[in-house]
């Protein structure tokens, strides 16, 4: 039996692809759980439309954060903390910190998003990425600075 696949299954294919499968299997478990759809005509026209939409969705989400990324890259946050001798912080700077503070400035922004391979911990000017996209990255400017 033929089927077109909704979403991936694991040693079988992508989503939108059409396989063809046993008809207990494609009856009993692809239908049944929402995998897969009967390759009818009518099915073959919803998932190329599905597909569109995916593909216009992602166009938009990718402009959105290129559009968001300009404006990051223009922002330059400052920490004032604490430190001791050779400029060593009391703590450090994290992702979650940076996040609370473009989310403070009008750009909300998730910690995951922050890529910081570790805590800052030292006093200086720092280039920290921030991916906003798969395919789209800012670099924000953090001032750590002395109290």
């Amino acid at each position: 039996m033929d089927v077109i696949l909704r979403s991936d299954v694991a040693h079988l294919g992508k989503a939108g692809e059409m396989v063809k499968v046993k008809d207990g299997f494609a009856r009993n478990f692809l239908i049944p759980s929402g995998l897969a759809y009967h390759a009818t005509e009518g099915n073959k026209r919803r998932v190329e439309a599905e597909a569109n939409r995916r593909v216009s969705q992602a166009a938009t989400e990718q402009s959105v954060a290129a559009e968001t990324a300009a404006k990051l890259e223009q922002i330059s946050l400052t920490f004032m903390v604490k430190a001791g001798e050779g400029d060593r912080l009391f703590g450090s700077v994290t992702a979650g910190d940076i996040a609370a503070k473009l989310g403070e400035a009008g750009h909300p922004v998730d910690k995951r998003a922050v890529e910081l391979d570790e805590p800052l911990r030292s006093i200086g000017v720092f280039k920290v990425p921030v991916r906003l996209h798969p395919t789209v990255k800012a670099e924000v400017r953090v001032w750590v600075v002395k109290e």
